[in-house]
């Protein structure tokens, strides 16, 4: 069996595994850092809207030849308005909208797939393939990941009130729906740029899962964004060593890593873990 000492040779020796780890690293660090806002606002439902939406815009930005970003971007921030706008112009909820509208995306990004041909492509789409990413994909991720920490520094006022209480955020003048659908943006970006690393399919785990095992241990906002930061970025990194140790897909491993660290914190976090309430009943 491989051991961790040949994981770190093999680092020093293939270019593609460095850049697998670097590209792995930075989708686990914005991950994390979006995804607890995603969750503290409720919005778990509208994350995985979102991956799943953005299928259609990667297929016509495959189809047309332009960068893969701006299509998806395009259907991201679409499918966010078709959603609220289904909800807020019916009596039929948020969550149905949501179910509705991603399912129609989806379906519609696998026919237009279809349409051009790229099963393959569509492979890697829906699972990721993190040992294939290019310098290209690199330095998209970082990108992404330098556009997440601007914004999330530059409005965290904004993005700390609404996702509380989005009700005071209005009487206190804050423009709540403007930082929805900014958030939404990014989301959509980190969505897309995390497509060669783990897919459509596993992508919404990794958004929810490092900002859930954050919000076991603290109830610091800013406390709660570094530590799903780590969390992603260890999930990441021990996936990438269980992918190349075992030889399993990397997007699912990554994934196993990072339910395996929820399910230790909600046992034993000791502010909200399953053992400390156990104790206290």
């Amino acid at each position: 069996m491989t051991t961790l000492t040949d994981f770190v040779a093999a680092l020093g020796k293939y270019d593609f595994l460095q850049s697998a780890l670097i590209t792995a690293i930075m989708v686990g660090v914005m991950s994390g850092i979006v995804g607890s806002f995603i969750i503290l606002r409720g919005m778990s439902l509208m994350g995985d809207a979102i991956s799943h939406a953005v299928l259609p815009g990667v297929a016509v930005a495959y189809m047309l030849g332009i960068n893969v970003l701006l299509g998806a971007s395009v259907f991201g921030i679409l499918a966010a308005m078709l959603i609220g706008f289904v909800a807020s112009r019916s009596k039929i909820k948020t969550d149905t909208s949501i179910g509705i509208v991603f399912s129609a995306f989806y379906a519609l990004g696998f026919i237009l797939i279809s349409l051009a041909e790229s099963a393959t492509n569509l492979h890697h789409i829906l699972f990721g393939n993190i040992l294939a990413v290019s310098d290209s994909d690199i330095m998209t991720t970082a990108v992404v990941l330098g556009l997440v920490v601007v914004f999330v520094v530059v409005f965290y006022k904004e993005l700390f009130i609404t996702s509380f209480d989005e009700t005071f955020a209005r009487t206190y003048g804050l423009p709540a729906q403007v930082v929805h659908y900014a958030l939404m943006l990014v989301l959509t970006l980190v969505t897309v740029s995390s497509l060669q690393t783990v897919g459509i399919i596993l992508v919404v785990a990794m958004l929810i899962t490092p900002a859930a095992t954050a919000f076991l241990w603290t109830d610091r906002l800013h406390v709660m964004l570094v530590l799903a930061a780590v969390i992603g970025a260890v999930a990441a990194t021990a996936g990438l060593y269980l992918s190349f140790t075992f030889n399993w897909a990397s997007g699912p491993a990554i994934v196993l890593v990072a339910a395996a660290l929820f399910g230790l914190s909600f046992v034993a976090s000791p502010k909200q873990g399953f053992l400390r309430r156990r104790v206290t009943q």
